[in-house]
């Protein structure tokens, strides 16, 4: 009898302490500060085209690199929609995460089809999101609420056509269930504008949520790069702001807000920490900087401005741009000392020098940087799954107006396909659950990460020969989209969207292809020199 007490009590200490572990997962951050996804938004007359954009480099080494299209659905009364919590999981070939049940909602009538991503990130109506984790302050965690982030990215495309209203259904749900997540910014766009919805949870034993939204003005650009960038709100002005109705009192009750002393501020508020972290401060002058040289912002800065008007008009060739960026030509270009002398006894960047080394490699090196021994957080990263740049066009329908341009792995080796709203299958490499079951052929991530480590061995030569290739192909691709418009609109509406799905599937397939295809080529042009 003693013996059988003992042992229900260590289970239950194990599943105590699993639960716990599982709540407090944090695989994807470094020196206990998220460091995980850019996210880029643009107002609709900030573009080149008038589209409104938000965007996702979903920089993890753990979330899922397989994608499908989950089909719009009509439910029962009685169904439900179920809720997960996240953790590490290292069972399987590679490093990934697991999800547990942990609660379930009641489910709506009919639900819309999206494009299921890790984070799902659009769906029919041109409803798209982008995300990146800030964290927040740790005691505002709470295990007794039941929704995280990508649960509720879900929820939103499921049931919603607009921001606001995704805004409003969340304030709703996160009232009655809770934030079950640490400090996340959703990055919401529809065809008329774009949000930012950063979100936090009640406290520990609380259910419920803190959360405030600022929207981006239509002619400005926008970044989160995992640090808190809401800061002063004025909620009168409800066409910019919008928050939880315990905004200010929690903050009060804490201490975190003296209303006599001192300006609310949201991020000092509720998220100090990531204010201090250089891996977010310097994308967040990075993004802004390279959209609006004319601001010459201080890259040392602790704060920048929520939102910046662009020099120019922002095109998809200079989203590219951003999103491939690792400081080069700054002076935090972190294996710059990387040097050798060239066969004139010149001393140039060593070709080997690359800004995707291992961690190892950098300490091997001597390379420090804003981040210490890891160098600089650059805003292209070695550890990225997929990225996407979504544009939401109001003068299109919505099936070809919503355009989720889709790249694997590391955007920096890496080109964008077209996904549309109403695209409703994927490649066949694209579904493939690559790092479940470790490397494959019929993979479309693996065929980029492997083009990725491979042009990593010896960067300074052969990230030209990806470039000859992609470069042109994706100027060729944005170039494409005016005629597929054309055609698209050509066409009757019952082959509308098998036209749509044709083209993502045909890309798919050809970039993937185009990826073995070089990586076999630099095994082959470079033998014997990496």
């Amino acid at each position: 009898m003693i013996l059988k007490r003992l042992k229900s009590l260590l289970l239950i200490g194990l599943c105590f302490a699993s639960a716990t572990s599982m709540a407090q997962d944090k695989s994807d951050w470094q020196n206990g500060v998220p460091e995980g996804c850019t996210t880029i938004t643009i107002g609709k007359t900030a573009t080149f085209d008038g589209s409104v954009i938000t965007s996702h480099t979903d920089d993890s080494h753990r979330t899922r690199a397989w994608m499908s299209v989950t089909p719009a659905k009509s439910h029962d009364k009685n169904s439900k929609f179920e809720l997960f919590e996240r953790s590490a999981y290292d069972s399987l070939r590679m490093p990934t995460y697991q999800h547990k049940k942990i609660g379930e909602i009641d489910q709506v009538s009919k639900t819309y089809q999206f494009l299921n991503t890790a984070y799902p990130c659009i769906n029919e109506k041109q409803l798209a999101i982008g995300e990146s984790t800030f964290g927040g302050r740790e005691e505002l965690y709470s295990e007794a609420c039941i929704i995280d982030c990508q649960r509720l990215q879900q929820l939103m495309l499921e049931r919603c056509t607009t921001a606001r209203e995704a805004i409003k259904m969340a304030d709703e749900l996160l009232k009655k269930y809770g934030w079950r997540d640490f400090g996340e910014c959703l990055t919401i766009a529809d065809k008329q504008e774009v949000w930012h919805f950063e979100v936090v949870g009640p406290g520990k034993g609380k259910v419920g949520a803190v959360w405030v939204a600022q929207r981006v003005p239509d002619d400005h650009l926008s970044v989160n790069a995992n640090g808190s960038t809401i800061k002063e709100i004025d909620l009168k002005n409800s066409d910019y702001f919008m928050a939880s109705e315990n905004i200010f009192e929690l903050a009060k009750e804490n201490g975190w807000y003296n209303p006599i002393e001192e300006t609310f501020r949201w991020n000092y508020a509720y998220a100090p920490k990531s204010r201090r972290s250089i891996a977010s401060r310097r994308r967040e002058w990075r993004v802004l900087s390279m959209a609006a040289p004319s601001l010459d912002l201080d890259p040392t800065a602790k704060d920048y401005p929520f939102s910046v008007k662009p020099d120019e008009k922002v095109s998809m060739d200079k989203l590219v741009e951003i999103f491939k960026d690792y400081y080069e030509g700054t002076p935090f270009n972190f294996v710059k000392n990387i040097k050798q002398a060239d066969k004139d006894g010149k001393e140039a960047i060593s070709p080997f020098a690359n800004p995707f080394m291992p961690y190892g490699m950098n300490r091997l090196f001597g390379v420090n940087g804003g981040w210490g021994e890891l160098g600089e957080r650059t805003i292209a990263r070695w550890y990225t799954m997929y990225a996407t740049i979504i544009q939401c066009r109001s003068w299109m329908p919505d099936d070809v107006g919503g355009i989720v341009w889709l790249a694997q792995d590391n955007v920096a080796t890496s080109i964008y396909i077209p996904v549309y709203a109403g695209t409703t299958d994927l490649a066949p490499s694209y579904k493939v659950k690559a790092r479940r079951l470790g490397y494959t052929r019929k993979s479309a991530w693996w065929a980029f990460n492997r083009l990725s480590t491979l042009t990593a061995q010896r960067w300074g030569d052969m990230r030209h020969d990806v470039d000859k290739v992609f470069v042109p192909l994706q100027k060729q691709y944005f170039e494409e989209q005016a005629k597929v418009d054309e055609q698209y609109l050509s066409l009757s509406k019952r082959k509308r969207r098998a036209f749509l799905t044709n083209r993502s599937i045909d890309l798919g397939t050809e970039v993937v292809e185009k990826a073995w295809e070089i990586g076999d080529g630099l095994w082959t042009n470079y033998d014997e020199k990496f």
